[in-house]
């Protein structure tokens, strides 16, 4: 067995308020599309706001596993564009389709993403460099997602 030593050090953490459409069942299972409206940004590392632009492309698999595919914009208080993209996971349960397609949503799930950041700005030119891992929640009834985001060291 392999023993590759690791830390995760917070960067920051963000939430933003989403809309949504539901374009329906297509082969791959449900999909639905989130777009972010806004958000803030706080942490050690970075803060700012959550741009009103992207959002995230899900497709909720027919063993209540959500699949995501999201792309959005941070900036930070100083005016820094960075781009963040991730895919990651939200299991809905064995019956998450099932409920879903009847309508049924879940109050809350549980997130588990890889986010990776990209900016041209030379004070966050760190950020290029970093593969992040992020635990987060979204929230269905008040439609806001957030989530935590680490550096692995």
């Amino acid at each position: 067995m392999f023993n590759h030593p690791y830390q995760l050090e917070h960067i920051f953490s963000f939430g933003a308020t989403l809309t949504s459409e539901a374009i329906g069942p297509v082969a791959e299972g449900i999909r639905v599309n989130f777009y972010s409206q806004g958000g803030e940004v706080t942490g050690p590392k970075l803060q700012g706001q959550c741009r009103a632009v992207g959002g995230d492309w899900l497709t909720l698999r027919t063993d209540g596993i959500g699949m995501l595919d999201v792309r959005t914009t941070l900036e930070s208080h100083d005016g820094a564009l960075i781009a963040i993209s991730y895919c990651g996971v939200a299991d809905l349960g064995m019956d998450g389709y099932q409920r879903f397609a009847e309508g049924k949503l879940p109050a809350r799930a549980k997130l588990h993403v890889v986010p990776r950041l990209q900016t041209a700005h030379p004070g966050y030119a760190w950020l290029n460099r970093v593969q992040c891992v992020g635990i987060g929640e979204v929230d269905v009834g008040r439609s806001f997602v957030s989530y935590d985001v680490y550096a692995l060291r």
